[in-house]
């Protein structure tokens, strides 16, 4: 990448953009990329529509891939002009789990590019075969797993059985093996392969890269992190990109009030 391009790339992002890229002008020399965001956080949807943007403007962007979507479902085919109704209708969008007013400008991006934009998750319909699965236990070392379980547990705020915990964990290593397999088949030489997944999916030590070891594909992975220092390094990604903060939030207590219903 010419230097020019490579500043575009950080002006674009402002102040959003903590994290310096390499001195060499290199930024990203990678087949995937994979920004890993925290999905209540609009500027990291900001983020990525404008690394979508700036990749495809630069002819290196070959495929958009998100978690948001199933695998299966793609825009492939669809014009440049195609209405976001055709976009929605082509990735089978399910808006009360992903706004698409959050994700819908990141998808468009791609497609007014000429790009197409993949499903990458798994399948519904493949989670309860996957709950099942035990071989899915081995598929990570052991102390991924036991780290995948504690994730789901404190991701539930300890509110799920422990007899649902390996159910759960299970669900969580198939859908980091199905974007896995996802980019395989997008990985095109001299072009990247773009990933926008939640932060965990895309940390090295435990997500999407794990299942992406021994393919020869050059990975990079950012952070997007709100609320991050400007200096901080985080280990499984090679960058970390400072948002500004959220606002505190009790999803626990949310997630307790929900269970419990309206009060009498």
């Amino acid at each position: 990448m010419k230097r020019r391009a490579l500043l575009g790339l950080a002006a674009l992002a402002g102040s959003a953009l903590r994290a310096a890229p390499p001195a060499d002008g290199g930024w990203p020399q990678a087949d995937l990329l994979l920004l890993g965001e925290q999905h209540d956080a609009r500027a990291h949807q900001h983020l990525s529509e404008r690394v979508t943007t700036e990749l495809a403007r630069q002819g290196r962007l070959a495929a958009l891939a998100l978690e948001m979507a199933e695998r299966g479902r793609s825009t492939a085919g669809l014009p440049r002009d195609a209405d976001e109704a055709a976009a929605r209708a082509a990735l089978d969008w399910q808006e009360a789990g992903w706004p698409w007013a959050a994700y819908g400008p990141i998808a468009m991006a791609a497609v007014r590019a000429g790009v197409p934009v993949h499903g990458a998750n798994l399948p519904r319909a493949a989670m309860r075969e996957s709950m099942g699965d035990a071989a899915l236990d081995a598929a990570v070392p052991a102390p991924v797993y036991r780290r995948l379980r504690d994730d789901v547990r404190d991701g539930h705020c300890g509110l799920l059985p422990d007899e649902r915990l390996p159910a759960m964990t299970r669900i969580q290593i198939a859908r980091d093996r199905a974007m896995a397999e996802v980019l395989r088949g997008l990985a095109t030489p001299g072009r990247i392969a773009l990933l926008v997944c939640g932060v965990n999916h895309a940390d090295a030590t435990r997500g999407v890269p794990l299942h992406l070891i021994g393919s020869g594909l050059v990975l990079r992975t950012v952070r997007l992190g709100a609320g991050a220092a400007m200096d901080e390094r985080t280990p499984g990604f090679d960058e970390t990109w400072a948002t500004p903060p959220l606002p505190a939030k009790d999803h626990c207590a949310e997630l307790k009030q929900r269970l419990d219903g309206p009060k009498a």
